[in-house]
């Protein structure tokens, strides 16, 4: 069948899930055979953190914006301004990956400048602004077709909001992860002031929807059983302002005596560079991923992948892929419920991850290949609608 000359837009240059779905995504289109544009915006001298092997533009943006709502307000028309610049028209498929970019393709539609857009929800945020609530709202109300990465918010995408969405999986990059180690983990554990102690990694950055408030009380549970233990909380990229639930988990930390920086009880890194990460995951022990909100998970498969337990919310979507043979559950919010499971898996005690069987066949059924297939299927079912719509 003819390639499809497909536009994929995301929100930001920084490793944040929907990004790296973004670039996996588009890669693996690539090696499909069709046309892949990857749009971002970003400040002169910003890069994607990781390059696609497609085409890249950058929309260009001041950094003078101060506040959200200014912030938003100007990628969404950085966007506009640079598909117009590229013949947004020309593109058989636009495809928004967050509301910022979804925004920006509503508006181009209003206009009767492009045909219609396809708009994944990774999840969707509570904001108190009504103008972010707003913008949220339209980049999904507006869309051709709505795509989900989990059951999970398909089934909240249409009961909650009417949309008549279909659910397109993430995937898992099983070259890049793997469990086996190189002259690269010891570098990242010296760098980062890793001490031999276990091991709990957070991916992510310190945000309410983490929960990391709680996980921090846990893990200062588990210090008290194992007192070498850090807690490293890597990540954090976000466009969102989380300045003021980050300051009071830091202050939370130092009243349960958990002293932050390298060689300590909480390493928190900040956004650390792409190669990094690999390492980062085999360095650890176990990863908490105990989010009180998720659109997927991605960082769970990653975690498996390179041969690291996993404690996980027992809550959806996790609950979907995930079962008692390839993490160990916590109530998220229950702080004695995520100790419980971290002193499990950094013990090996209760139902053991099962290395052997169970997780390779949980990662065979997630990859980027997979996804781009499913991705096709959906754009030229779309593409076939719109022109019997025309006709």
């Amino acid at each position: 069948m003819n390639a499809l000359r497909i536009a994929l837009l995301t929100h930001s240059v920084n490793p944040r899930g929907g990004v790296v779905h973004t670039l996996e995504l588009a890669t693996a289109l690539s090696a499909l055979g069709h046309d892949v544009t990857v749009f971002a915006p970003a400040v002169p001298g910003e890069a994607l953190f990781r390059l696609p092997r497609c085409r890249v533009v950058y929309a260009p943006i001041t950094q003078s914006q101060a506040g959200t709502v200014a912030m938003v307000g100007a990628r969404i028309h950085a966007f506009g301004q640079t598909l117009m610049e590229y013949d947004a028209w020309s593109f058989d498929v636009l495809h928004a990956q967050d509301s910022i970019s979804g925004n920006a393709l509503a508006e181009l539609g209003a206009q009767g400048l492009i045909r219609g857009f396809v708009r994944t929800v990774h999840h969707l945020d509570h904001f108190d602004d009504p103008r972010l609530a707003a913008w949220q709202r339209r980049a999904y109300e507006d869309a051709e077709q709505v795509l989900c990465v989990s059951e999970t918010w398909t089934r909240e995408m249409r009961s909650t909001f009417g949309i008549a969405a279909l659910t397109v999986p993430n995937g898992v990059d099983v070259a890049r992860f793997t469990p086996d180690e190189n002259a690269r983990d010891a570098q990242i554990r010296r760098h980062l002031g890793l001490d031999g102690g276990p091991i709990v990694l957070s991916v992510g950055g310190i945000e309410a929807r983490k929960n990391t408030l709680a996980l921090l009380e846990a893990f200062a549970s588990v210090r008290r059983t194992l007192p070498g233990a850090q807690l490293v909380i890597a990540g954090g990229a976000s466009l969102l302002d989380h300045d003021a639930y980050a300051r009071s988990v830091l202050k939370r930390a130092a009243e349960l005596g958990l002293s932050i920086g390298p060689h300590e009880s909480v390493v928190v890194t900040g956004a650390l560079e792409d190669a990094a990460m690999p390492a980062l995951f085999r360095s650890a022990d176990v990863l908490s991923m105990v989010s009180l909100r998720e659109g997927f998970g991605l960082v769970v498969l990653e975690a498996l992948a390179s041969g690291t337990p996993v404690v996980a919310s027992a809550i959806a979507p996790f609950t979907e892929y995930l079962d008692d043979t390839t993490c160990y559950w916590a109530s998220p919010t229950d702080v004695v419920s995520i100790a419980a499971a971290l002193l499990c898996a950094l013990g090996g005690r209760g139902s053991r991850t099962d290395f052997d069987r169970a997780v390779p066949a949980l990662l065979a059924r997630f990859s980027w290949a997979a996804s781009a297939r499913r991705h096709v299927d959906v754009y030229r079912q779309l593409l076939a609608t719109r022109a019997l719509t025309i006709q």
